[in-house]
């Protein structure tokens, strides 16, 4: 597996490695210590959560706080997302920062997100299964979350305003004021 930098602190994608013939292909997508090696954590996993979306879905952005905070590992494992992590950990040196990766069944890419980040990704292909690994377990009234078209970030998701599909809950998330 292959560490990759993003310019937000703490916050790597990882590439696994891809063995492939004319059966298919096999790769390791986890393996506990090499994970904290590579990011140099030790992060340990406790829940498991998948997902399925059709094409504009949009969910995020969303994180747990306190002592609930949730460190991710995501992947999508069938078709194609635009993944976004917003580092909203006030004494980082990347806060208010965000980064977009595309994450897809073709090139199995993962990102590590860690505790503190806001966290959110549409659907770019016609439908998607998105999985991911938390450090913590969901805890309901930890939840928070900001707009997803917070003018301050100025995410470009990719899709026309018209195509996206969010929740009533994501609709009225407040405004991120830095």
């Amino acid at each position: 597996m292959k560490k990759i930098e993003t310019k937000l602190e703490g916050c790597f994608i990882l590439e696994p490695l891809k063995l492939g013939d004319k059966r298919g292909y096999f790769f390791e997508s986890f393996n506990e210590r090499t994970f904290q090696e590579l990011t140099g954590t030790e992060t340990h996993f406790v829940q498991d959560n998948q997902s399925f979306s059709t094409k504009g879905v949009l969910r995020g952005l969303h994180a747990q706080e306190g002592e609930h905070a949730q460190a991710k590992l995501v992947r999508v494992l069938q078709g194609r997302v635009l993944d976004i992590m917003v580092d909203a950990r006030p004494n980082s040196a990347t806060f208010g920062q965000y980064e977009a990766v595309e994450l897809s069944d073709e090139n199995n890419l993962q990102v590590f997100i860690p505790r503190g980040f806001l966290h959110g990704f549409v659907v770019l292909s016609d439908a998607a299964t998105f999985f991911y690994k938390c450090d913590n377990f969901y805890h309901k009234a930890s939840e928070w979350g900001i707009h997803y078209n917070d003018p301050t970030l100025a995410i470009d998701w990719q899709l026309p305003e018209d195509e996206l599909i969010i929740s009533d809950k994501d609709k009225v998330l407040p405004f991120w004021e830095k």
